[in-house]
């Protein structure tokens, strides 16, 4: 009874420590993501992306946290099977508690600059939507639209690639096959909703609504599986992260949920003309008065 429990007990070690070079990977792909975005909110002047990106720092941080703990756990059970030097914990420790600390201090940073930011923009948005209320309430709803779907990316992303390294990495089935095939599909869904909301699309936008609640309901299955007694051991190793990033993305499905339909109500009450701008048009310098005189919109924003 001894030998199988031992051979277990290290195998599970080893996925362990590959969950971890997995969770690492993830944390590099999550900051130079965090540095796209941020360069694309800065030329959009999206104010929710700003926003949406401390949040998701402050993700990324908790993220690696976690991974400390497990790799401790990993590196003592190889140790004591005689399958990796002690030193190693002992040389890796320093380095592993530093990245959350980093990361704290970067959040804490981005969110004063993020402050500064949102004034700002702001400004930017009364100067070319006007002091209409309503319509820039309709603007805020669409711009929190796009920035869920640039991070609704990146978490389902990050949990299907745990799932595909370290659960289903020694078992080609049905579901792996599956899993592969949902990143490129996902990513055409993602581009199609933005797409549809930018040309009030109706009929397209309700076909994403649908496919969210499928990708709902694929991560509540996920999550019962975690958990499941017939199936909870495969997870095992990789489970703390996954239920991080499955929880994350079922909170995010469900507020692109209530934002799209939100979206689909505010279609045809005048805000597509700020948000399809042309950029061979040439910029005109319009005042807030003489747009109302003339019952025009500016042809030309700053911000998408």
């Amino acid at each position: 009874m001894y030998m199988p429990n031992t051979h277990w007990t290290w195998s599970f070690a080893i996925v362990t420590l590959v969950q971890a070079l997995v969770t690492l990977g993830l944390e590099c792909f999550g900051f130079i993501y965090e540095l796209v975005l941020v360069y694309d909110a800065l030329r959009m002047k999206n104010t929710i992306q700003v926003i949406g990106l401390c949040a998701c720092n402050f993700g990324l941080l908790i993220y690696g946290a976690v991974q400390v703990r497990q790799i401790q756990n990993a590196v003592a059970v190889l140790s004591v099977n005689d399958k990796i030097s002690p030193v190693v914990w002992a040389e890796s420790e320093p380095f592993l508690i530093i990245i959350p600390c980093i990361v704290a201090l970067g959040s804490i940073l981005m969110t004063f600059v993020a402050w500064k930011l949102y004034d700002e923009f702001a400004w930017t948005i009364y100067k070319h939507i006007s002091a209409d209320l309503r319509m820039k309430r309709r603007y805020l709803t669409y711009q929190i639209y796009i920035a869920l779907l640039k991070f609704d990316f990146f978490f389902f992303l990050g949990f299907t690639v745990q799932f595909l390294v370290v659960v289903s990495s020694s078992k080609h089935d049905a579901e792996f096959y599956l899993t592969i095939i949902a990143v490129p599909v996902t990513i055409i869904i993602l581009l199609c909703g933005a797409w549809f909301v930018r040309r009030e699309f109706t009929t397209g936008m309700i076909i994403i609504i649908l496919l969210l609640f499928a990708a709902l309901g694929y991560f509540c299955f996920k999550l019962f599986r975690m958990y499941a007694p017939a199936t909870f051991p495969q997870y095992l190793p990789a489970r703390p992260s996954m239920t991080f990033f499955a929880i994350i993305t079922l909170i995010l499905i469900v507020i692109t949920i209530v934002i799209s339909c939100i979206c689909v109500h505010n279609f045809n009450c005048g805000l597509k003309p700020h948000i399809n701008k042309k950029k061979d048009r040439p910029e005109e310098k319009t005042t807030e008065l003489s747009d109302n005189v003339n019952g025009q919109v500016p042809s030309r924003m700053m911000i998408d």
